[in-house]
């Protein structure tokens, strides 16, 4: 009994991390639940990518793994959007609302094994932008509202966009050393904000120029 419990537990290592990294996404909606907003999302990016790494190194892939890996970005980065545009309201709640359906589509395509996913930016893609642009919202004191609109909008976008982005940075990152490099440096951009300017310049770059690129050698192939 105690073996075939143990075994359970050791195929299923990678679900109870997907699982973990939504449940204190929670504290967002406590009365005072926003001021968490940055180490939440640091810290669901680091489970998200911690779960893929294990199901790799363990040799405990599994579709039903890759379903609910999928489900739990989607009710965390949905719970995340829903929680920046109700705290500023106006239309970043409605660019929020319109990042939450792009999200809902994606992560149903991906599910659904007949589906077409697409090839777009991840949903993981606009935390790291929201992390990135609080953290120097912060440092500089500008109005952030229109910023905010401007990333849930354009992200909503890359989400469901039928080409590829290849170049963000997240997509470089291959192997485990690589992801775990970009978890310090999200790390970093939260405990050292003076280094964020130009961890958001390399993110937001990345970013741009995948949409870009992806975009314009996808108009040139439908010509």
């Amino acid at each position: 009994m105690e073996v075939a419990r143990g075994n359970f537990l050791w195929r299923n290592i990678a679900n109870i991390v997907s699982i973990l990294g939504v449940l204190p996404l929670a504290l967002l909606f406590l009365d005072d639940g926003f001021r968490y907003l940055l180490p939440l999302i640091v810290y669901n990016n680091f489970m998200d990518d911690l779960d893929g790494i294990l199901a790799a190194k363990l040799n405990i892939r599994s579709r039903f793994g890759a379903n609910l890996d999928n489900v739990c970005d989607a009710v965390a980065h949905v719970a995340i959007a829903l929680a920046v545009g109700a705290h500023f309201g106006g239309w970043v709640m409605i660019a929020s609302a319109i990042a939450a359906g792009s999200m809902i589509l994606r992560v149903t395509s991906r599910v659904d094994p007949d589906g077409n996913s697409g090839n777009g930016s991840p949903t993981n893609e606009l935390m790291r932008h929201l992390l990135l642009l609080s953290i120097v919202q912060g440092l500089y004191g500008f109005n952030i509202t229109a910023y905010l609109s401007a990333v849930f909008v354009l992200n909503a976008v890359s989400m469901l966009v039928p080409f590829a982005m290849p170049h963000l940075v997240r997509s470089r990152a291959k192997s485990a050393s690589t992801v775990v490099m970009v978890n310090i440096v999200l790390l970093c951009a939260w405990l050292i904000p003076t280094t964020a300017p130009f961890i958001a310049a390399a993110f937001f770059g990345t970013y741009l120029y995948s949409f870009a690129a992806g975009g314009i050698g996808w108009l040139r192939k439908a010509q």
